[in-house]
């Protein structure tokens, strides 16, 4: 069982920055932060790879948000730069990919195994 607490989500401006971490209790594999707003679907933002060296993210974050990690430390964050109110929605991290590749188009909540409790993030125009 692998544990994940997310933290560093809050209120911002729009344009404005905010970064995310995710605490893991213990090495994740293959990991990623979702979105989710109220009655929609949860959305992939962002995976990586287990050592960080290849990552891809959603259309809609490229060039504004970076994924990365410190496996020393146990921990993946979320960088996001130049936010809009588009981007207004709790935030889950989510580790261990099973029946599918790190590398695969489209990856869902269900193909991973664990995921956090989220943390708001809320951007006002």
């Amino acid at each position: 069982q692998v544990h994940l607490v997310e933290s560093g989500g809050g209120s911002v401006q729009a344009g404005g920055s905010l970064r995310l971490s995710c605490a893991a209790s213990d090495s994740g594999g293959c990991m990623a932060w979702f979105r989710q707003l109220p009655g929609k679907e949860r959305e992939a933002v962002a995976v990586i790879s287990v050592g960080g060296t290849w990552a891809t993210y959603a259309d809609s974050v490229k060039g504004r948000f970076t994924i990365s990690r410190d496996n020393a430390e146990k921990t993946l964050y979320l960088l996001m730069n130049s936010l809009k109110s588009e981007d207004t929605a709790m935030y889950y991290c989510a580790a261990f990919v099973i029946g599918r590749s790190c590398f695969a188009i489209n990856l869902k909540p269900t193909d991973f195994r664990y995921s956090g409790q989220g943390t708001q993030v809320t951007v006002s125009s």
